[in-house]
């Protein structure tokens, strides 16, 4: 039976994130149950970086996240926030709370938007006013992760593919994991599982947290335009967002959340559909022909926070989860916050500049009865 300090449960961008950064205390290994990392909810994220959540703490984690990021996993790409009628006040918040960590945004007239994005429409079932932030960043979900990987076997660590975990139990002052192909004692157990966060603490006789899996769908059709240069732009509440993939090609998707068991996730038509629709409702485009679809998973807990503290009930269980759909985007200063919980650190001065405390993020909250 192979020891190490630490065993990450999980190769998606939170678990192989936070790998990178344990490997550099200690013996390292990821648990992937898929043959490659990434293939849930990480891999198949129309990703970016900007600042449109309602948490005040995921714009906190995002605004110190964005200077750690690096090339080629993010490029500086504009982004267009648009309101349709009723949305004003969303608008306004929205304005509120981004200028709190990117002063430089902009509010925009209809017609200054469409400077941006020509095919945004006015009037009835268009847009009425727009913000725009002109440093948020693209990324690129595949790159982030092959980066960390590296990272990670370059410290020493390494990632067993195809490897679910099977069985878990305490032992000792430890954990004994069991794969197909092997089983692990670890000092520490972290579990960046996603949809299958509960199912795997459950396995070790550990109380679930909630964790909700949300099916959101993605399209991608071509466009006789080149929109290589168009800003992400998503409205401001419910609707859709559309993003460049190329310069003929626009992904888009309706913003849905349809409850899911953990799984791989595939899209109904009637969200398929509704994508289409609701990208002609407000724009000068036509769907006639998909060119992909797709859908992921995006996992939440009860109060749609991020979770990263050890579990109040089963020492050396670390819950690494609940990243919604901001996991990329939060991932820099999750990965910091693990590191310094799990190996007992300092605080990181990132996450204190932007008033981010361990217990904002910490497991006790969401169980019964948590103080």
């Amino acid at each position: 039976m192979k020891q190490v300090d630490y065993l990450v449960v999980g190769a998606g961008i939170a678990g192989l994130s936070a790998a990178a950064r344990l490997a550099r205390h200690g013996e390292t290994l990821v648990c992937e149950a898929e043959d490659a990392p990434g293939v849930h909810s990480s891999g198949r994220s129309a990703a970016f970086a900007h600042f449109d959540m309602d948490a005040w703490l995921v714009r906190a984690l995002t605004a110190a996240s964005i200077p750690l990021f690096e090339a080629p996993g993010a490029q500086p790409h504009p982004a267009l926030f648009v309101a349709l009628a009723g949305q004003e006040d969303a608008l306004d918040r929205l304005e509120a709370n981004y200028r709190e960590w990117a002063p430089h945004v902009r509010r925009l007239s209809v017609a200054a938007a469409q400077e941006h994005v020509p095919v945004l429409r006015e009037g009835d079932g268009g847009i009425v006013g727009a913000l725009l932030d002109l440093q948020a960043r693209k990324l690129d979900a595949h790159a982030m992760l092959e980066t960390h990987r590296k990272a990670l076997v370059a410290a020493g660590g390494s990632v067993a593919a195809k490897a679910p975990v099977t069985a878990l139990r305490h032992e000792g002052e430890g954990w004994i994991v069991d794969t197909p192909g092997a089983s692990y004692a670890a000092r520490v157990v972290v579990n960046a599982a996603g949809a299958w966060a509960d199912t795997v603490a459950q396995m070790g006789g550990i109380a679930p947290l909630g964790i909700t899996p949300l099916r959101r769908t993605v399209i991608t059709f071509d466009v006789p335009v080149d929109v290589t240069g168009w800003p992400f732009t998503k409205t401001v509440g419910p609707g859709f967002y559309i993003e460049p993939e190329g310069s003929g090609r626009l992904l888009a998707s309706p913003m849905d959340e349809g409850e899911s068991a953990p799984c791989d996730a595939q899209p109904e038509e009637e969200d398929v559909a509704l994508a289409a629709w609701r990208v002609e409702e407000a724009t000068t485009l036509t769907v006639p022909r998909l060119a992909s679809k797709w859908a992921g998973l995006r996992s939440f807990t009860p109060d749609r926070l991020p979770v990263a503290g050890f579990d109040r009930a089963a020492p050396g269980f670390f819950w690494l989860a609940g990243q919604g759909g901001f996991g990329l985007q939060t991932s820099p200063a999750m990965a910091l916050a693990v590191e310094a919980l799990v190996t007992s650190s300092a605080w990181p001065e990132e996450l204190r500049a932007v008033g981010v405390t361990p217990q904002m993020l910490a497991a006790a909250r969401l169980h019964a009865g948590a103080k």
